[in-house]
């Protein structure tokens, strides 16, 4: 969340491409709305991971303290092996690596880890950690609201000043103008509150340390966005703002008349099962287990490295306020995936996509991005940054393959040559992206 995008990116075109699938009648909030997906054949050998694993550990090398992944493939053979596994000794940092493969019901499942959760103690990182997921919470609000739209309580095409009167007003821009569609997918044209130079300061420079605990009301971050002209016009461009979905979550609040942490708790968390996910709210601590988290704020030999594992999460709010693990992400983005959350209509709304840049590879829908890879797969998920953590869950679009990679460190960490690793067997951790990243970018 709390990072900028790597670059101004290129306003394009709102496209809106057809519903697919029957309408679907307002719902219970929570229920599991459609079956899953038939499963494809099992393969007759466990996936294989090598290149993941390279690129972890390459990431590690680079100076990522550690790294942490949990990928599920259904339908993998019942074959019960484990990777060797190898601890590190105490106070090595770089090269240190944990792996094991399983055989669940269903699925292959493989967890392997690079690197220290600890760099004072050197402890690994652990598939059961709490970790901050930064905006992989835009995923959990959007599909909130859509459920809204299942059950006849709100509309897409609902503008922003019909739902929360006065909100948006400043400077050019007006909620009338912007519809709820429009804030999910980011082309409302709303100023990105992390791009105020105050703001920015206190979130990517070193006065972040003496801000740290500080609170962040919702309406504190949306005034700072109003306090900037727009990017564009709503619907004629595309730019990634973390007001919009800060907006999204009074809209939750609005139409339910509950929090809207509480709505996520009760129509996700609580159904799926998800132990390790909550919405800390104004709370610094972390769950145990967690590891520790790290932020550089200046490149170079020389840059010293600041722990920054407790901090009040309500500077990101509903744009990037959750705790979760690698396992419950890719429970819940598998559910989401597989028609568990969202009636079919809905879930075709949220897979309805708009260009991100020049390159076509990738396009955003609501709450959910669309990666085309190098060697021509297409996967679906988020990626999330906030102080001291960037994460990513990337899957293809029946769920059965899925990914969760976390590092504890935040700046201009590359979970792309992870990504690209894993489902194409090569990536390559460098200074050129391989695929533009939204959430974790450069600093002021």
């Amino acid at each position: 969340m709390l990072a900028r995008p790597t670059s101004r990116l290129v306003a394009r075109r709102t496209l809106r491409a057809p519903l697919l699938g029957a309408t679907a009648t307002a719902m219970l909030a929570g229920a599991a709305f459609t079956g899953p997906a038939a499963r494809a054949p099992a393969p007759d050998r466990a996936p294989d991971h090598s290149a993941a694993r390279a690129a972890m550990e390459t990431m590690v090398r680079s100076g990522v303290p550690g790294v942490l992944a949990e990928v599920r493939v259904a339908g993998g053979p019942d074959d019960g092996r484990t990777e060797p596994r190898t601890e590190p000794r105490s106070g090595s940092h770089a090269g240190s690596r944990t792996g094991d493969t399983r055989s669940h019901p269903g699925d292959h499942v493989w967890h392997a880890a690079a690197g220290v959760t600890d760099i004072r103690t050197g402890r690994p990182r652990r598939p059961a950690e709490h970790i901050r997921i930064g905006s992989l919470t835009k995923t959990f609000v959007a599909t909130v609201v859509l459920q809204l739209q299942a059950e006849g309580r709100l509309d897409l095409d609902d503008t922003l000043e019909s739902r929360l009167p006065g909100l948006v007003r400043g400077h050019g821009h007006d909620g009338s103008r912007i519809t709820v569609r429009q804030i999910l997918n980011h082309t409302s044209g709303i100023y990105n509150y992390t791009e105020d130079p105050r703001l920015a300061r206190r979130f990517f420079t070193e006065e972040f340390l003496a801000h740290r605990f500080a609170t962040y009301p919702p309406r504190r971050l949306i005034g700072a966005a109003m306090a900037h002209a727009p990017l564009f016009p709503p619907g004629t461009g595309w730019s990634y703002s973390n007001t919009n979905y800060v907006i999204a979550g009074l809209l939750i609040e609005k139409v339910t008349g509950r929090p809207y942490a509480r709505e996520i708790e009760r129509r996700i968390i609580e159904p799926l099962g998800l132990r390790a996910t909550r919405l800390p709210g104004t709370d610094h601590r972390m769950p145990r287990p967690a590891g520790r988290g790290y932020t550089d704020y200046s490149a170079g030999a020389g840059a010293r490295r600041h722990d920054v594992t407790e901090l009040n999460p309500s500077q990101a709010g509903a744009s990037g306020e959750m705790i979760s693990s690698v396992g419950d992400l890719n429970r819940f983005y598998r559910a989401l995936l597989r028609g568990r959350l969202l009636p079919a209509r809905q879930l075709a709304e949220m897979r309805t996509t708009v260009p991100v840049d020049r390159t076509g590879s990738m396009a955003y829908g609501l709450g959910l991005i669309e990666w085309r890879l190098s060697c021509g797969t297409t996967v679906w998920g988020h990626d999330g940054g906030i102080q001291g953590a960037v994460t990513s869950v990337t899957a293809t679009g029946d769920g059965d393959h899925i990914a969760a990679f976390t590092a504890n460190a935040h700046g201009d960490i590359d979970h792309r040559a992870l990504v690209e690793a894993e489902f194409c067997g090569s990536g390559q951790v460098g200074s050129r992206p391989l695929l533009p990243l939204l959430t974790s970018g450069s600093r002021p």
